[in-house]
């Protein structure tokens, strides 16, 4: 049995932005479903947001998100989670990282590091935390 960990990103009214910005920086068609869709809500204000969303590349990475439901709370946090990316093509890499930095605070400029060949952090203009690096024969398992 294969069980795939998936970051599951919660926003209020920015989920469909979200990934649709995910969608185009890592070459992948978002797929989302609202809750006017699902006849989950009363209020029409919110029959647009987003009840369920994904990302997915042919290589496996995986990205959830969705607006939380009415009348609950919600709090981005901060340095709650990273979405942590690491692979064997640098020029794979180095194309997220490209799609991701828009709008970005740099936290870690993409680059060689004691660990990786290459390695970076920054936080999206949604404020989640994207780590990047292309495994190095010490760190592959």
């Amino acid at each position: 049995m294969t069980i795939a960990t998936t970051p599951h990103l919660n926003f209020a009214g920015q989920a469909r932005e979200a990934l649709e910005f995910y969608g185009t920086a890592l070459g992948a068609q978002p797929v989302m479903m609202t809750y006017g869709q699902m006849g989950a809500v009363d209020d029409p204000a919110w029959a647009d947001r987003i009840v369920w969303g994904q990302v997915e590349t042919a290589s496996g990475v995986r990205v959830m998100a969705f607006d939380v439901w009415p009348h609950q709370t919600w709090n981005q946090g901060e340095n709650a989670f990273y979405v942590y990316l690491s692979g064997d093509d640098a020029d794979e890499i180095t194309a997220i990282w490209e799609g991701l930095v828009d709008g970005a605070e740099i936290r870690q400029p993409l680059g060689a590091s004691a660990w990786s060949p290459l390695a970076g952090q920054l936080k999206d203009r949604f404020g989640v935390i994207w780590a990047l690096d292309v495994r190095s024969a010490s760190t592959e398992g």
